[in-house]
């Protein structure tokens, strides 16, 4: 296959993304940090890849495969495109801070502790669930470390899509063989169609050599003994389950493995994974979803976004709740209702903060891609399939649950009944707790994130008591000069 040689920094693709640096290489492609020059400050990643003739169908079909998917554990595909001059062509998503899993595994000299192995499983499980429940069902086919992110939160994401493909129920057979040598079920190189169990032994072969120190990944004869010691009581039986060479001896679905995992008894994953970045590059979000109706959900969102303005971000604040008309009421008492009705936009300032109201799933894409620090997401309270995945998406998830002692366990049931979802990024916040409320729920649901939000009556502006719990929530955040705003109380009086 002919290569072409890489470009360099500064070099500008499309007329728009200069690119900033290779951050990583396949036999096909390679990947770039590039800038958007038309939103200043957004940072993507870019894939090129070589555009053979007889290759151009593949790059297309997992371009059309990425773009059709919503899932937080996977890339956002946001462009594109191809230059027949250049004989590349280019994939646009979303650049995902941290590093590759095989990367973390060099840094830390091969070794994953138990609880990590068995966090990273059930993450990667949440994503291989969603695309084997696809119609039709999506086979990842690869997966090893070096086609695995993890950000600096521990989450971990899929990046390549490269040998992906829709499983058909009239084939007895795939059609090209793929996958990584040692990764790869027996079945992608035997007569065999691949289905979702062939993903369930790639991901057992990751356990195996996440287990091992990176020595072994396909279970053979005294494999055993090279399987570190410490790991959580019966992980060994469930990876050896998954690497049946017999596709029917193995778990069937991900959510099997899901169920086997959490019945493990698992030490806690340890020390966070540093981030590669000294600065944060792109777009944070902070996606609010309430327990029960009215228990300050919109007031919180509110009140976050205004903190993060005075600290010198840009922010967004969009209401993803179809039924609210907070922020219309917003509007009305800044523009006055005739100007409000009249201009007829979803948009509109205050205090250095852009309002979106009633937004809906379409206009997510374009939001993320406007320049913006922070974008802080309010989805009301319960929460559909659309507004859950904007939810486990973000960078921050917080649950806001009421602050009452006797509806305590509200916030517990709700955090039961999302239990399949890796929860470890999560906070809770209730308004007006007492400390011993905070206390007993923590133990409850097993994480010291939760916090008591004070009496703050009015969220535009500035609270002291309220300023230090969000410090807290948002303390790796990038710091800024405070500044001085008017009072929204002093326009309300007008």
């Amino acid at each position: 296959m002919k290569q072409q040689r890489q470009h360099e920094p500064g070099y500008v693709l499309g007329g728009r993304y200069r690119i900033c640096r290779l951050i990583g290489r396949g036999g096909m492609s390679r990947v770039y940090m590039a800038e958007d020059l038309k939103l200043t400050g957004k940072i993507w990643a870019v894939k090129e890849t070589v555009a053979d003739r007889e290759l151009m169908g593949a790059w297309r079909a997992e371009a059309e495969l990425l773009s059709a998917l919503n899932h937080p554990r996977l890339p956002r595909i946001v462009d594109f495109f191809d230059f027949s001059n250049e004989g590349n062509v280019y994939l646009v998503m979303d650049y995902i801070g941290g590093m590759t899993l095989e990367a973390y595994m060099q840094n830390n000299g091969g070794i994953v502790e138990g609880g990590k192995v068995v966090s990273f499983a059930l993450q990667l499980l949440d994503v291989l669930d969603y695309l084997h429940s696809h119609k039709p069902s999506i086979i990842y086919r690869d997966l090893k470390p070096s086609n695995i992110m993890i950000t600096p939160g521990l989450e971990l994401k899929l990046i390549d899509f490269g040998t992906a493909r829709n499983y058909s129920t009239g084939s007895s057979q795939d059609t090209v063989k793929l996958g990584t040598v040692g990764f790869a079920a027996p079945e992608q190189y035997g007569g065999g169609q691949t289905d979702a169990r062939s993903d369930l032994y790639g991901l057992g072969a990751l356990m195996l050599y996440l287990c091992t120190d990176g020595r072994q990944s396909e279970w053979t004869p005294g494999v055993e003994e090279v399987i570190r010691s410490g790991l959580p009581r019966d992980l060994a039986r469930v990876i050896r389950r998954l690497l049946k060479i017999d596709p029917g001896e193995r778990y069937q679905t991900a959510r099997e493995v899901i169920h086997e995992l959490r019945l493990l008894s698992v030490p806690p994953a340890d020390r966070p994974v540093p981030a590669v970045e000294a600065k944060y590059s792109g777009t944070r979000v902070i996606a609010l979803l309430g327990v029960s109706p009215g228990c300050g959900v919109t007031h919180t969102a509110i009140a976050i976004s205004h903190y993060l303005s005075r600290q010198g971000g840009r922010v967004a604040v969009a209401e993803l709740n179809g039924r609210s008309q907070s922020f219309s009421r917003i509007q009305t008492l800044l523009e006055g209702e005739e100007r409000a009705r009249a201009e007829g936009t979803k948009r509109f300032s205050f205090e250095g903060v852009q309002y979106c109201r009633q937004m809906s799933p379409e206009d997510i894409i374009p939001l993320l891609s406007g320049g913006f620090d922070f974008i802080v997401f309010d989805l009301g309270s319960g929460g559909n399939h659309e507004r859950l995945e904007e939810f486990l998406r973000a960078d921050y998830p917080l649950i806001v649950g009421s602050g009452a002692e006797w509806r305590l366990p509200d916030t517990v049931m709700f955090a039961s009944a999302l239990a399949r979802y890796p929860q470890q990024k999560w906070s809770f916040c209730l308004p007006l707790a007492t400390s011993e409320a905070v206390r007993r729920l923590g133990k409850d649901l097993g994480t010291g994130k939760v916090y008591t939000l004070p009496l703050h009556l009015d969220p535009f502006e500035p609270c002291e008591e309220m300023d230090t719990v969000l410090q807290a929530l948002f303390k790796d955040a990038l710091p800024g000069p405070r500044r001085k705003k008017p009072l929204f109380a002093s326009l309300r009086r007008q």
